[in-house]
């Protein structure tokens, strides 16, 4: 008798009876390719696949309800002015998309994917580091090139290349750099002492997309469709080493970065009565930046972060969505999800089945 009770409890511990979880939580399968190839099922299929997949899923469904959103979706309320309370007006106004991203990503052959964004004017506010301003313009200029993580840095150096992960970028590249954009420094220079222009980075930057002039170039599309482009950072990479050379040859050239705090913090001020959603890819100055300017308006109602770092050291880069709550950058209402992964994996395939798609069904429509 005793031993039956023994393996009865013992029993009734290990098959302890479970709460049912049907019609409450996605169902984990993922895609049968006895069906073929169908890469927008295999795509809608992460979802259900679970881990990192599943949280990439999460991050297509945020961007669509992001694209998704209009003013008319909400209730009117009481201090609604005439304008909004205009139901052509509603249906007119849409989220406020604001992307991120460090200057790796354009270093890679994501560059492609932004300038797809900026070209067909899919976002509204641009922020990066100097690398993701300068390597945007010197590939216009020369290609970079796939290397390997383990190539020894020493050999790499007498030779004039420069690693970038498993990428290569030939010394040569940035001496070609320096002969576009000196002159445009000069010009810049000239026209702030006769004209009494105040350049800001944001303002630099837009020229340097103009000067470009290659369809290649995001610079290029974002200053064709308007798009800003901030890089509070903007002396920390190749561009400000030419900066640094231009101020011995020619100096004077003023940047205030006052006037883009102003004008990033009231992209997202100014934003009512839209929503605003945000789209990060890496960490560091660009994830705080965009994070920081939705602080000012109670936080941010779309959040999805692509990168790879940890939480554990206290760094920002690191920081989960939940830390932003806690600042006010991010809503406590918003939807929101990290992707634990390597950008250049992820962020393809999320546009793919978001922007992409929908401007396929879009041209297919107007066809």
């Amino acid at each position: 008798m005793e031993g039956d009770k023994l393996i009865n409890s013992v029993h009734s511990t290990v098959f302890k009876e479970s709460d049912s979880l049907e019609g409450k939580c996605t169902k984990i399968e993922g895609y049968d390719f006895n069906q073929g190839i169908n890469y927008s099922k295999l795509l809608k299929s992460m979802l259900s696949t679970g881990f990192q997949a599943s949280n990439l899923g999460e991050a297509m469904e945020i961007v669509n309800e992001m694209l998704d959103w209009r003013l008319s979706d909400e209730s009117i309320t009481e201090d609604c002015s005439e304008e909004e309370k205009d139901p052509a007006y509603r249906e007119s106004v849409r989220c406020k998309v604001f992307l991120g991203f460090t200057s790796n990503l354009i270093s890679s052959g994501v560059r492609d994917a932004v300038r797809y964004l900026t070209e067909h004017h899919m976002v509204d506010v641009i922020v990066t580091t100097t690398g993701g301003i300068e390597e945007d313009l010197i590939k216009c200029l020369a290609p970079t090139y796939k290397g390997d993580f383990s190539l020894p840095g020493a050999q790499l150096r007498s030779r004039g290349l420069n690693r970038i992960g498993n990428l290569l970028v030939p010394n040569d590249n940035y001496c070609k750099f320096e002969d576009w954009i000196i002159p445009i420094f000069d010009q810049m220079l000239k026209e702030q002492l006769e004209e009494n222009l105040l350049w800001t980075p944001s303002k630099l930057i837009a020229r340097l997309g103009k000067e470009i002039n290659n369809e290649s170039s995001y610079l290029y599309w974002a200053y064709k469709n308007k798009i800003p482009v901030f890089c509070p950072g903007l002396t920390d990479g190749s561009l400000g080493d030419m900066l640094y050379f231009h101020s011995f040859c020619s100096p004077g050239l003023i940047i205030d970065v006052v006037q883009d705090i102003r004008a990033m913090n009231s992209e997202a001020v100014l934003a009512s009565p839209r929503k605003t959603g945000m789209i990060i890819l890496g960490g560091g100055l660009p994830k705080h930046h965009i994070c920081n300017a939705n602080m000012m308006r109670n936080g941010a109602d779309y959040a999805v972060y692509i990168n790879t770092a940890q939480e554990f050291d206290g760094s920002d880069s690191g920081a989960r969505l939940d830390e932003a709550v806690s600042w006010g950058k991010i809503r406590g209402s918003a939807k929101t999800v990290k992707v634990h992964c390597d950008a250049t994996i992820a962020f393809p395939l999320l546009v793919a089945e978001t922007f992409a798609s929908r401007w396929k069904k879009s041209v297919n429509i107007k066809a």
